[in-house]
């Protein structure tokens, strides 16, 4: 069997695998070492093993690796690449992460060009397989988190100096529902409003903000979100 010619590996929001747009079963052993891959990269078997098995011993954990790579060649063999010491995903296999992670550096670093900035927001949807209880997710699962918040707060910014108002309080809501106790997502949220000459609507979201703030902290919004108000919000 041929290459197919669309492979694409979903992790953000939940694991899923298409091939030729299809989603297709794939054991749960199996689905952990792709998204390891996904995430990392070209590993080595032995890395691959112990973090994916390390309560077990290394012979069984190998055992259990090369199962999982025989699971996956019977889906498809254009799927992984696996060498004596190394496995990684093919080349021809789009991965949501990977995605994500370039086109929020392009933001982040001003290199959008062209690229319209409307349809950026559903790139930074859901967290890293929010279901898997790994250990081994952590630290990957806050990073990539932090970066899509950064990014959606960018691409708020972005948008409100465009005048695209909508899209940008869309942005904005969308850090705040990923992390309602960011200030820096609320800050987004109410410079979109003063932008549009919503000053109602920027007051409230200030006041959401400092609710949250002293119920969960105990202290009050930092000078940069208090200063976009001021005048405007009395004392409470």
């Amino acid at each position: 069997m041929g290459a197919p010619q669309d492979i694409s590996l979903t992790l953000l929001g939940g694991f899923s695998l298409l091939i030729e747009r299809q989603p297709v079963d794939v054991p749960v052993s199996a689905q952990k070492l792709l998204g390891l891959l996904g995430i990392r990269g070209p590993m080595s078997r032995s890395r691959i093993a112990g973090t994916l098995w390390p309560e077990v011993a290394e012979d069984r954990a190998m055992a259990s690796l090369r199962t999982s790579i025989w699971r996956i060649q019977q889906l498809h063999r254009g799927i992984v690449a696996a060498t004596a010491n190394t496995v990684e995903l093919a080349g021809t296999v789009g991965i949501d992460v990977r995605e994500m992670t370039a086109t929020a550096r392009r933001l982040l670093d001003e290199q959008m060009g062209d690229l319209p900035l409307w349809w950026l927001s559903a790139r930074f949807q859901g967290d890293l397989v929010p279901d898997w209880p790994e250990d081994w997710l952590v630290v990957d699962r806050e990073r990539l988190r932090q970066l899509r918040l950064h990014a959606l707060e960018r691409l708020a910014e972005r948008l409100t100096d465009q005048g695209r108002y909508g899209l940008a309080l869309e942005a904005a809501l969308a850090a705040l529902r990923a992390d309602s106790l960011r200030e820096t997502a609320h800050r987004a949220a109410i410079l979109v409003h003063l932008a549009e000459g919503n000053l109602g609507e920027a007051i409230r979201q200030f006041r959401q903000c400092q609710e949250i703030l002293r119920e969960e902290f105990g202290v009050e919004p930092t000078p940069a979100t208090s200063q976009l108000l001021r005048g405007l919000v009395a004392p409470v």
